[in-house]
This record gives C-alpha cells, sequence and structure tokens, in this order.
C-alpha cells in the first residue's frame, strides 16, 4: 500500500519533510520548472526516479495537445521544452492529504504548489488534486487536476506597487 507522496520520495533518497507548515513540504530544487537545459533528469516538481519508464501523466484540463504523455522520457521531453514557456518559477510542493482507495495501488494526493510568477514577482500559491497508480515503487499512471480559476488570478494578477488606489465616487 502507498502511505504517500512524502514516503516516496524518501524512498528515493530525498527529504521531504518540512513540519513547521503542517503536511510535508518539499522544496523544489532551484531548477525546477525553468526551462529546458536546467532541469537534468529532476526536471519535475518531484524526483524523475520515482516515474516509472513507461508513466503516463495526464493533465485533463490542460490546453488542447498538452494532456497526455506517455513515457518518463516523453513527459521529462515535454516539462523541459514547456518549461522556458513557464509563467511561474516552482519553489515548493507541500502534500496537504493522502486518501486511501479500495485499489491498494492507488492513492488521490492534494497538495498546494507555490511559486513566483516570473513577469510580475508575485507569489502565489495554488492546490491541485492528483490520482497517482503506483506499482513497485514507481508511479505509473498520474492524472493531476489543476485550480485553474487559480491559477489563472495569479497569471493575470499586477503586482502590488504598494500605492493605495481611492474607489471613484
Amino acid at each position: 500500500m502507498i502511505v504517500s507522496i512524502t514516503h516516496l520520495i524518501r524512498r528515493c533518497g530525498h527529504d521531504p519533510i518540512d513540519s513547521r507548515h503542517g503536511g510535508s513540504t518539499r522544496d523544489l530544487p532551484a531548477h525546477a520548472g525553468r526551462g529546458p537545459g536546467r532541469g537534468g533528469a529532476d526536471a519535475t516538481l518531484l524526483p524523475a526516479e520515482l516515474l516509472a519508464d513507461d508513466v503516463v501523466v495526464e493533465t485533463p484540463f490542460a490546453p488542447p495537445g498538452m494532456r497526455r504523455h506517455e513515457g518518463r522520457e516523453a513527459w521529462l521531453a515535454y516539462y523541459r521544452t514547456s518549461g522556458a514557456g513557464l509563467l511561474v518559477r516552482f519553489e515548493r510542493f507541500r502534500e496537504l492529504a493522502t486518501y486511501q482507495t479500495g485499489d491498494p495501488e492507488v492513492i488521490v494526493v492534494e497538495y498546494e504548489l507555490t511559486g513566483t510568477v516570473t513577469s510580475t514577482g508575485l507569489r502565489a500559491s495554488v492546490t491541485c488534486i492528483a490520482v497517482l497508480r503506483v506499482h513497485d515503487g514507481l508511479i505509473t499512471h498520474w492524472r493531476e487536476y489543476q485550480d485553474i480559476p487559480a491559477i489563472t488570478a495569479a497569471l493575470t494578477a499586477l503586482p502590488d506597487t504598494g500605492d493605495a488606489v481611492e474607489p471613484a465616487g
């Protein structure tokens, strides 16, 4: 049975725990989410060695053409190349809750991603849900549901200049 993403990360030799925040957190490597050539094998938000060679990564609410990736190398290649266009530099992954299912290989994970919008410097967080299938300690299927309204709000927010704006009237 899978206990949590935190448990999987530990099995890969990484330390994901920061108990000050409740739940489990992992400060992401400085290169995570920053584009091609900077990520190496760990270009994604979690250690690449957690992904099975034949992993399927799905994001049903992503723009068309970016919703399904088959194979670890295909996912890493996509993540590296699409990372160049990312408007966010991811900095923290925090596991909020893990839900067991009737299938011992499947868990549902609620987590928070925190990052900085590169164009404005605004720091924001978004909650995601992922349904994971893990076999022999490797993620074989990752289906992620993102909070698109929260992502849109963070990407379109204006930087806080500290100037108060008086309502018209």
